[in-house]
């Protein structure tokens, strides 16, 4: 596999999202280090601002989607970027919960701008055949931004001092700024006229795909499975050393940069991204089994299914991410690619706000009987997609997508 796409437009999105990614990671390593001790903030005030943050990136998805379609995507990809970096920078001087709670909200808004537009971009600049291609080279390029940012949060948090955090918090905003600066090379994308009758915001009347990115949303609980439920499970669980939490999170990230764009091979289609989903959650299914199995094994007998189960997990990541990617650009029509892709973001939000009490209630609280359902869940989650996919592309009719749509 190429280190990078062909030179064009995939290439220097891979460089941007490089570099916005690298603050990404940093802000996901520190800051609720730096929101506590920096800004002063207490954990109840943090979670509030976060969940108000996924609130308000639910709800205006579609909206700032709709908004690349018509002022164009480069544009607003432009804008949303420099609003990043300016917004992130107010961080440093917020002294209060208010302060920080409104630039919460004004980031969630720019970071919806963001996404939607720059699945518009690839929609706009990318051949059809290519564009979940370009998106599997963002994601690993993502994990490695992100690790990347890591190691340096950590300096800052070593240091552990106001200062230090301030710091940080300037150093994201830079990355974002960069990258922002980065996307100016890209050739303006034409903006689409919206259709002369109909509803504006075509992707929240389109029943079949919201329908779609509900079932993707929850299948993207897996995410906090590696992040929250695995960890706490081996720590407290398991007779595995708690070493091997670090250890399951480097595999993962690896085998998502080393294969990631080889696992969207054939889901550039709808059947193709459909039969995906469906291997997406047999895979992560297997996995909540294995994870199960760990619990009050021996301890090399525990390491090993818990090793096992990592691999089967981030093997159904590659395919779901891949999946939904082929279904998102596949099911948007024309004239709407930047609408539809902040609504398939808005499945990814919805995750966010399910997944913590749900997983950590199965998986932690009841045990390895709670594996077992989140297993089974998974399992479900994926074999409803296809026919959903299916479902979806019968409202399509090359006569006029919106008149199927508004009637699916």
């Amino acid at each position: 596999m190429p280190l990078l796409p062909a030179p064009g437009l995939a290439r220097t999105l891979t460089y941007a999202t490089l570099i916005h990614t690298v603050g990404r990671g940093l802000w996901l390593t520190a800051s609720a280090l730096m929101l506590t001790r920096s800004v002063g903030l207490s954990v109840a005030e943090v979670g509030i601002a976060l969940s108000a943050a996924a609130l308000v990136n639910l709800v205006v998805a579609s909206p700032m989607g709709y908004l690349a379609d018509r002022l164009g995507p480069r544009r607003v990809y432009l804008l949303s970027g420099f609003a990043l970096a300016v917004l992130t920078a107010g961080i440093a001087l917020a002294g209060s919960f208010v302060a920080y709670l409104g630039l919460a909200v004004l980031i969630a808004v720019a970071d919806s701008a963001n996404v939607g537009a720059r699945g518009a971009v690839i929609a706009g600049g990318v051949p059809a055949d290519q564009r979940v291609r370009t998106r599997a080279y963002l994601r690993a390029t993502t994990n490695v931004g992100i690790s990347v940012g890591a190691v340096i949060a950590g300096a800052g948090i070593a240091v552990d001092t106001r200062a230090a955090y301030q710091v940080l918090i300037i150093a994201n905003a830079a990355f974002f700024l960069l990258a922002a600066l980065m996307l100016i090379r890209l050739a303006p994308i034409p903006r689409v006229p919206a259709p002369a009758s109909g509803p504006r915001l075509l992707a929240l009347r389109d029943r079949p795909f919201l329908a779609f990115v509900a079932l993707d949303g929850l299948m993207s609980m897996h995410f906090t499975l590696l992040n929250v439920a695995l960890p706490l499970w081996i720590a407290d669980h398991t007779d595995a050393p708690r070493w091997l939490i670090s250890v399951l999170l480097l595999v993962n990230t690896t085998m998502v940069v080393l294969f990631q764009v080889r696992a969207s091979r054939g889901t550039a289609d709808l059947p193709g991204a459909a039969r995906a989903s469906r291997r997406a959650g047999v895979a992560i299914g297997a996995a909540c089994v294995l994870f199960a199995a760990a619990g009050g094994m021996p301890t090399a007998a525990a390491v090993a299914l818990l090793v096992a189960g990592a691999l089967a997990h981030v093997v159904g990541e590659l395919w779901h991410s891949a999946a939904g990617w082929g279904i998102s650009f596949g099911l948007a029509p024309a004239h709407a690619q930047g609408q539809y892709q902040g609504t398939y973001g808005m499945g990814f939000s919805l995750g966010r706000m399910v997944a913590p009490v749900l997983v950590t209630t199965l998986a932690i609280g009841w045990g390895t009987p709670g594996w077992i359902v989140l297993g089974v869940l998974f399992l479900l989650l994926g074999a409803a997609i296809p026919p959903v996919v299916r479902w979806a592309a019968g409202t399509r009719t090359p006569a006029g997508e919106r008149e199927a749509v508004a009637v699916g």
